[in-house]
């Protein structure tokens, strides 16, 4: 009898630690990347792009992604497998999804795969709700505001800048240094294709960053290339 009851109290004691530790790890990290994206440098590339079933997007940084991070430079990633992304959850942000978090990835599509991809990678290891999740992510894109910061500057797309130019411009808007992430057009400029700013575990306030992230290099003049409908007409149905 007692050999049963200890078993039964153990197997117990399994679960509830178990449960603990999935509890845990769904939020223990030290802060989030950010990342935001310039469509003109997602499109201007040999694999080109597709514009989202909803029409073309603004002529505006866009959404990547929030992602938790550890101060080591490593990531949780996939922290629930059981809680895929409920459309009628975020219901009320769709407008502003399809606005300021649009899928270029082709074949076109409404975002819900690109949006079920962020949030079962990164989002499933936050303390976050699903509406939360993408909700703090929209309101950090305002926040930030990074074509309205550059164009202070004197930095408006279809020009080449300076790197420096361009992080001192957004570190001056935002208040800390970014990581920039450059890819490679059609004629091998590097352009300014991702932009990183770090956040707190609050998802509410941009930090001085931990960890600089290994990105794709750029060189000491980039293009900030164009995304206006004359410029990127080719774009329009592929």
């Amino acid at each position: 009898m007692n050999v049963k009851i200890s078993s039964v109290v153990i197997i117990k004691l399994f679960v509830l630690q178990c449960c603990i530790s999935i509890s845990v790890s769904s939020s223990d990290f030290d802060f989030f990347y950010f990342v935001q994206q310039w469509p003109g440098s997602y499109c201007d590339t040999r694999q080109s792009c597709c514009y989202p079933t909803t029409g073309k997007p603004d002529e505006d940084f866009s959404i990547h992604g929030l992602w938790p991070n550890y101060n080591t430079g490593k990531w949780p990633q996939n922290c629930g497998s059981q809680s895929s992304l409920d459309r009628s959850e975020i219901s009320d942000l769709m407008s502003r999804m399809h606005k300021d978090w649009p899928t270029l990835a082709c074949p076109s599509a409404d975002g819900m795969k690109f949006w079920g991809h962020e949030w079962d990678k990164h989002g499933t290891c936050t303390s976050f709700d699903q509406h939360t999740y993408f909700q703090f992510a929209l309101d950090l894109k305002n926040k930030s505001n990074l074509l309205q910061v550059l164009a202070k500057s004197g930095i408006r797309p279809g020009n080449f800048y300076g790197l420096e130019s361009i992080k001192q411009a957004i570190q001056e808007g935002v208040g800390y240094e970014p990581y920039i992430d450059c890819n490679v057009d059609s004629e091998g400029n590097h352009q300014v294709f991702q932009v990183y700013l770090c956040v707190d575990k609050s998802a509410t306030k941009f930090i001085r960053c931990p960890i600089l992230p290994h990105g794709r290099a750029c060189g000491s003049r980039i293009e900030f290339p164009s995304f206006s409908s004359d410029s990127n007409s080719s774009h329009k149905e592929l």
